[in-house]
C-alpha cells in the first residue's frame, strides 16, 4: 500500500499518495484540470498555488506541477492573477526612464518590503529587477527577470499594486529591440526559414514516428 497523506483542496479533505505533486493530487482527488496547467512538468507559470501546513502560520507559494504534497497541507490554486497590462507599440516606445513612469508609475511606490522576492516561485530577486526598472537600467532588469514565468504570485503579495511580470516583460522587450547587440546568425536563420530553405526537411521530420523524433531530439547537436 502506497504511503498516503491527508491534504485539503479548497477546504475539502482528501487522502492522496505522498509521492504526488499538488497537481497530480488534484487529479487523483477527481479535479478535472482544463486550465491553469499549461505544461505539466514545471515552470510554465500557469498553476500558481498558495498553501499552509497545519500548525504553521507561514503562507507559502509554489507551482502545483513541481511541488510534492505534504501531510496536512491546506491548498488553494491561483491559476490567474489580474495583472495590470498596459498597451504600447514596441516600435514607438523607447528605452528611457520616462517610459516606465508613463506606463507603470506604480513601481515608484515600492516600499522595499521584499514580499515579491520572498514569494517568487522561481526564487528571482524581484525587488532588485524592479529597482533596475526604476532607474531605466533595462538590460539589467531583463537579465535579472529572464526566468520569470509570469505566474503573478509576486504581484498578489505586493502592497503597492505593482505588476512585476509586466514591468519585466516591457524591460526585456526594450532590451531586445534597442539595447542588446544584434544577433547576425539568428537573422540569417530567420531569413532562411522565410525563404523556405527548411520546408523539405521539416516535412520529412513530420512523417517520422514519434520514437524516432525523440531519439533525434535527445541526440541533437547543441550549439555551444
Amino acid at each position: 500500500m502506497e504511503n498516503m497523506v491527508s491534504i485539503f483542496l479548497f477546504g475539502k479533505q482528501y487522502e492522496v499518495p505522498a509521492s504526488l505533486t499538488i497537481m497530480g493530487a488534484m487529479e487523483y482527488a477527481g479535479y478535472q484540470l482544463i486550465r491553469g496547467c499549461g505544461c505539466r512538468n514545471g515552470f510554465c507559470g500557469a498553476c500558481a498555488t498558495i498553501y499552509r501546513i497545519k500548525g504553521d502560520r507561514e503562507l507559502k507559494v509554489c507551482l502545483a506541477c513541481q511541488t510534492q504534497v505534504e501531510n496536512n497541507m491546506y491548498i488553494a490554486t491561483l491559476p490567474f492573477f489580474p495583472l495590470v497590462k498596459e498597451v504600447y507599440n514596441i516600435e514607438e516606445v523607447r528605452p528611457t526612464e520616462q517610459i516606465m513612469m508613463q506606463l507603470y508609475p506604480e513601481i515608484y511606490s515600492c516600499i522595499g518590503c521584499n514580499a515579491c522576492t520572498k514569494s517568487c516561485t522561481q526564487s528571482l530577486n524581484v525587488m532588485q529587477y524592479i529597482a533596475y526598472a526604476q532607474r531605466g537600467e533595462f538590460d539589467k532588469c531583463a537579465e535579472e527577470s529572464f526566468d520569470c514565468v509570469m505566474c503573478g504570485v509576486c504581484s498578489s503579495r505586493c502592497p503597492a499594486g505593482i505588476s512585476h511580470p509586466q514591468v519585466a516583460m516591457l524591460a526585456r522587450r526594450l532590451n531586445g529591440k534597442y539595447l542588446a547587440p544584434a544577433c547576425g546568425h539568428l537573422e540569417d536563420r530567420v531569413r532562411e526559414i522565410q525563404n523556405g530553405d527548411f520546408k523539405e526537411l521539416l516535412e520529412g521530420l513530420m512523417q517520422k514516428p514519434i520514437e524516432e523524433m525523440k531519439e533525434l531530439y535527445n541526440h541533437r547537436e547543441i550549439e555551444q
